[in-house]
């Protein structure tokens, strides 16, 4: 399989990070690489890929999913397993990872070292227009004690603002700043709104790493529903900290 990393987060000594692309020689999943139980797969081939995928990273066992569900909540977890409904993950536990499912929306990986405590966050345009990751940063400064200043950041691939194209009724939760026009539709950049919520809360930019990868333009890598529809499958990126 091939797995994408991050040098802002796999440069961290005490830090796993994978995000898993479509390729793996060893699936026959009709959608490539899938990791995801929603898409019509069949679960004990999806279960089982994503154990290899897992065990890849020295996290057999070890990892929590959640059911996403476009929204805002927020929950903290400490235990491996299916954490049921919500878009953002926290914990301070070690050797449990967090795993978040794509295919177009912006994935978010944080880490503050001085706190010990990763989140990882789901943030699509619902995700974005609710700032869910602006509502998991204040959950670590409330509940943690973390400090955004020192935050590790990495956005995982998306669909690229010139191949999202979205109508009036998405277009007018976003500053105009955000939007290009394109007709009567607008082009959106999730992406950029989540780096400028970093900005905002002055994560120092050498920290970011916002993938320039298109989710939707790279077939061959990524799973799109833009592009494919119901014949897309999802990819996990996981975080965890070693223990």
């Amino acid at each position: 399989m091939v797995i994408l990393k991050s040098f802002v987060l796999n440069g961290c000594q005490n830090i796993i990070f994978g995000l898993a692309t479509k390729i793996d020689g060893q699936t026959n999943s009709p959608f490539g690489f899938n990791l995801s139980l929603t898409v019509g797969d069949d679960n004990q081939r999806v279960e089982s890929d994503r154990q290899r995928f897992f065990k890849s990273l020295g996290l057999e066992g070890k990892v929590a999913t959640q059911n996403q569900i476009h929204g805002d909540k927020i929950i903290f977890v400490d235990k491996p397993g299916n954490q049921g409904e919500s878009d953002a993950m926290i914990t301070d536990k070690p050797n449990l990872g967090l795993a978040i499912s794509t295919a177009d929306c912006t994935s978010i990986f944080l880490f503050e070292p001085r706190r010990k405590v990763i989140a990882g966050v789901h943030s699509g345009w619902r995700g974005t227009s609710l700032r869910i990751l602006e509502k998991t940063i204040l959950k670590l400064e409330k509940e943690f004690k973390a400090n955004p200043n020192e935050l590790i950041a990495y956005l995982g691939p998306s669909i690229s603002q010139k191949n999202y194209e979205v109508g009036e009724e998405v277009a007018q939760h976003f500053d105009e700043k955000y939007l290009l026009p394109k007709g009567e539709k607008f082009l959106l950049n999730v992406a950029k709104i989540n780096y400028d919520i970093l900005c905002k809360f002055e994560v120092r930019k050498e920290n970011i790493q916002l993938s320039t990868l298109c989710s939707y333009e790279w077939n061959s890598l990524f799973h799109s529903y833009r592009r494919d529809g119901k014949l897309s499958g999802r990819t996990l990126g996981v975080l965890a900290m070693k223990g």
